[in-house]
């Protein structure tokens, strides 16, 4: 069958952040309907579980007709268990029926409908390498072993190939290095190695909203609407979203907007093909799915529409914006969109969900959401300037992003969520592609901060909370 399935998303928040665990309990319930209404056979209470996108997709007579041929001659759902909750979002269950396992993806919309229902053969994760995966760490000190002990439970996975870790610690630098930029070549990443950042660089455009509000361009309050073509503007749903809204993921849009399938020619490479004419499209007849304001929802539309209200006050593209107020300014030369034919070589291969090779991601539209590639050295000097800003024009919009803009089940500023490990606080954001995943948080006070580069679709976040439980 069909599914009304949704891209994977840049990663939202941690498996430590609180928010985290209420998302999960919202899909657990609705898994635990799921599971009741198919042991008694009730095919429409199960379809009234789904929500639009799903419903699109297939008619309440089509599922009746799926689920009675080829759903309930499974059996019952006998033992489940959850196996893993990708991105704040996506749950994947091992389900067992009454003669086959399989496993069960699901993930609910912002309605918390189910809005991803999928059936799968179930296959035995592949076992962990039986070899010590080759790292750069001395094992000398109690850190170094500390980092270790968590390192190795990520690196040594069937579907990892490398790892680059980056602390600062009582004003010392340290690194580690683990595995292979690419499968077979020896060659550990470095702190100079490029990765794919993902969802960091959102904070990235919080810094540059900051920066144009100190500047007196726009303000935090400001309808969207002031900055959009008249065609897109006259939609009524979008007048009271304010720029603010678009950076804390309050705005009421959507994650990704219904018309990203149309214009994918690569399911491997699902934001290239997406225009600033697709995104004025859909804008122009939307409907939110909350009041602006009102609730968090994670939002890459949100987010890169920003990015275009940005290029517009500006006059500049997001990289030329991004390198003119804040990676030249802070020395950080190895950030950026695209990679010119110098440092290209310095770019790692990334590795999907079953350790197979895929293809980094390219951006159009969605750039201000998830493209831009840098380093451990670099995501650490760019940790150090947001722990101890300065007194210059750029510090002080990093210090706006901080000031706090949302408590209600998250807790966020301009683009940072803030996070509890073990009851300290962190400034934070993680990235996640088809290959690649990432990890940033700092705390100021403690003088901590963490950066985890992963070329594998294995989330980091267990890496460095575990890191960071060790360290306090």
């Amino acid at each position: 069958m069909r599914s009304a399935i949704i891209i994977l998303l840049f990663f939202a928040m941690s498996i430590t952040a609180s928010a985290q665990t209420l998302q999960q309990r919202r899909v657990d319930s609705v898994f635990a309907l799921v599971k009741k209404y198919f042991n008694e056979k009730n095919a429409d209470a199960v379809y009234n579980l789904t929500g639009d996108a799903f419903q699109k997709e297939i008619s309440i007579i089509g599922w009746a007709d799926v689920a009675a041929k080829q759903l309930f001659p499974l059996g019952e759902m006998k033992e489940t268990a959850l196996i893993s909750f990708v991105n704040n979002s996506m749950a994947t269950y091992k389900t067992a029926f009454n003669s086959v396992t399989l496993q069960i993806f699901i993930s609910l919309d912002q309605k918390n409908k189910l809005e991803t229902f999928i059936f799968k053969p179930y296959t035995e994760p592949a076992n962990n390498k039986t070899a010590l995966v080759p790292t750069s760490n001395p094992m000398l000190s109690d850190m170094d072993k500390q980092v270790d002990t968590v390192a190795r439970t990520y690196i040594q996975k069937a579907n990892t190939v490398g790892l680059c870790i980056g602390i600062i610690k009582d004003g010392k630098t340290h690194i580690y290095q683990y595995g292979e930029t690419k499968r077979g070549n020896g060659k550990l990443p470095n702190a100079d190695s490029f990765f794919e950042i993902g969802s960091i660089t959102k904070t990235f455009t919080a810094t540059l909203l900051a920066w144009y509000v100190n500047e007196g361009k726009v303000k935090l309050t400001d309808p969207i609407t002031m900055y959009l073509p008249d065609s897109v503007a006259v939609n009524q749903s979008l007048k009271d979203i304010t720029l603010q809204n678009l950076i804390n993921h309050t705005s009421g849009l959507v994650s990704v907007p219904d018309n990203l399938n149309d214009s994918m020619t690569d399911p491997f490479n699902p934001y290239k093909d997406y225009t600033k004419q697709l995104m004025y499209s859909y804008l122009r007849t939307c409907r939110l799915n909350s009041k602006p304001g009102e609730k968090y929802a994670y939002s890459n539309l949100g987010v890169g529409l920003l990015g275009v209200i940005l290029q517009y006050v500006s006059g500049k593209p997001f990289e030329q914006m991004v390198s003119e107020i804040i990676t030249r300014p802070l020395g950080m030369l190895s950030t950026a969109q695209y990679l010119n034919p110098l440092i290209s070589p310095r770019f790692v291969s990334v590795y999907n969900s079953d350790g197979n090779p895929t293809i980094a991601w390219d951006f159009d539209v969605l750039a201000p959401c998830g493209a831009l590639r840098s380093t451990v050295n670099d995501l650490l000097r760019y940790a150090k300037a947001n722990m101890h800003p300065g007194a210059d024009s750029l510090s002080k919009a990093i210090e706006l992003t901080h000031h706090i803009t949302f408590t209600k089940d998250v807790k966020i500023g301009l683009g940072w969520h803030v996070i509890p490990v073990n009851g300290i606080s962190y400034y934070f954001h993680n990235g996640g592609t088809y290959g690649s995943n990432s990890f940033l948080a700092f705390n100021a006070e403690k003088n901590i901060a963490i950066v985890v580069l992963s070329n594998a679709y294995e989330p980091t976040d267990a890496v460095a909370a575990g890191i960071l439980r060790k360290l306090q």
